[in-house]
């Protein structure tokens, strides 16, 4: 499917105006970022570069959209025939997919003219909105396991496309798989799930629906043991697989008292080395509280694929830059009370300590030839910007497969690089302050 209707109608009307009155040509910088974090997260996660980058190769108008762009009368004549042959021929620079990021990080920058640059907002910023909500829970509840791997089970809550992406994020914020197949087939992810009540429910009784398990998936598989009774289950499920049972799983009641139950229960029937998978509506609120109990998995549904409180991160897609009658880029922002923007092109860079530890975002402001070529001189100033568009063409690594892999590698050495506070989960400052560098 093109991605080019996944948009706000003034995006066009916009274009629309600009090609009548000659502005549509103008050279233009567009930022992404966000003016806050909520209040108790101390860093974001940025998510959804790759599918941004997707999308951008996608957005193209085909003749059944231009068709009900015009019955619809949306844009007139020259506005379609210059959609018609739409193409972003631009450039595209952000942080690396997996990055934290900060209040003003400027995450993504586009630069083209307006006409290819305007149309790109809605699409870039649904993306990026969601997936670094998910990605930003997601990585709290990972920091919360401390090691204990987490899986993603959350698609039966969300938009079926949501639930791709979804899953997609919070592999990116380090989730160990999957239980959506198609996030799967796209980003080459690990899938994970056996059965659910249903399965037991279905079968005469507890015993019987275990050795089908056992004898369709191997004494590997992992049971479902809550259905009826917590203490029988488990004694059916060893009586049925033998010690060498891979796992368990609850998904009711108390979980922290039954995980030490069953632990105890599990090792006196000579299971020593099954695991215990616990679900059931968690959020890194209750990963945390299962900290000191042998639990050896997370499965998490609900809280993950709606942010767990907060379904988007606010993120803004911003003209700081526009070439004006004279031919020179010129900074621009918005003074519109408490939504004022900074304006000019921008670069970042992370101030690190003697230990390796972030202590600053630098967000390097200044003269547009200075920033552009700005690098940093210092060891302990890391840059942050990385090409992803050169000129219409999207560059590899950052996308499919690949790009997941790389994103989840980025966010685990960047979340290390932060102090130790910010993996507090109460209430509190960002974890690393943003600062400006003006360059003459």
């Amino acid at each position: 499917m093109g991605t080019a209707l996944l948009t706000d109608r003034y995006e066009l009307t916009m274009l629309q105006g600009a090609l009548a009155d000659g502005t549509a040509d103008r050279r233009c910088v567009f930022e992404v970022f966000t003016r806050r974090l909520p209040s108790w997260r101390r860093y974001g996660v940025l998510a959804g570069t790759g599918r941004v980058l997707d999308a951008i190769e996608k957005f193209r108008f085909d003749e059944d959209e231009l068709a009900w762009l015009e019955r619809e009368s949306v844009v007139d004549a020259r506005t379609l025939d210059f959609l018609s042959t739409y193409r972003f021929t631009g450039d595209v620079r952000g942080y690396a997919e997996g990055e934290v990021f900060f209040p003003s990080s400027p995450v993504m920058v586009v630069e083209g003219s307006f006409a290819e640059a305007v149309l790109l907002e809605t699409v870039i910023l649904s993306i990026l909105n969601y997936d670094s909500a998910v990605a930003s829970a997601a990585s709290r509840m990972t920091s919360a396991a401390v090691g204990r791997p987490c899986l993603e089970m959350g698609s039966r809550r969300a938009h079926e496309e949501a639930a791709v992406a979804a899953a997609r994020a919070a592999v990116v914020a380090g989730f160990a798989g999957t239980s959506n197949l198609e996030a799967g087939r796209r980003y080459g992810v690990k899938t994970i799930g056996t059965a659910a009540h249903a399965f037991t429910l279905l079968h005469d009784d507890e015993e019987e629906a275990f050795r089908a398990q056992i004898a369709s998936s191997g004494t590997g598989t992992t049971l479902l043991v809550d259905t009826y009774d917590v203490t029988r289950g488990v004694e059916l499920a060893v009586k049925v697989a033998g010690t060498g049972l891979g796992g368990v799983r609850l998904d009711s009641g108390d979980l922290g008292v039954q995980a030490v139950e069953v632990r105890k229960q599990l090792d006196g029937l000579g299971a020593t080395g099954t695991s215990i998978t616990v679900t059931s509506d968690l959020d890194e609120y209750a990963i945390a509280s299962l900290a000191a109990v042998p639990v050896d998995s997370y499965g998490v549904g609900t809280k993950l694929v709606v942010g767990s409180g907060a379904p988007t991160c606010g993120m803004v897609y911003k003209l700081v830059a526009r070439e004006d009658s004279s031919g020179t880029l010129a900074p621009v922002a918005k003074a519109s009370t408490s939504k004022t923007s900074v304006g000019g092109r921008k670069t970042a860079a992370r101030q690190l300590d003697e230990d390796g530890r972030a202590i600053a975002e630098v967000v390097v402001t200044g003269r547009d030839e200075a920033v552009a070529a700005w690098a940093p001189t210092s060891e302990t100033m890391r840059p942050l910007l990385v090409d992803l568009v050169t000129a219409g063409e999207v560059l590899p690594g950052w996308t499919g497969a690949e790009g997941v892999v790389t994103a989840a590698a980025r966010h685990e050495a960047s979340r290390d690089e932060l102090p130790r506070g910010a993996r507090r989960l109460s209430t509190g400052e960002v974890a690393v302050p943003t600062t400006s560098l003006v360059l003459d």
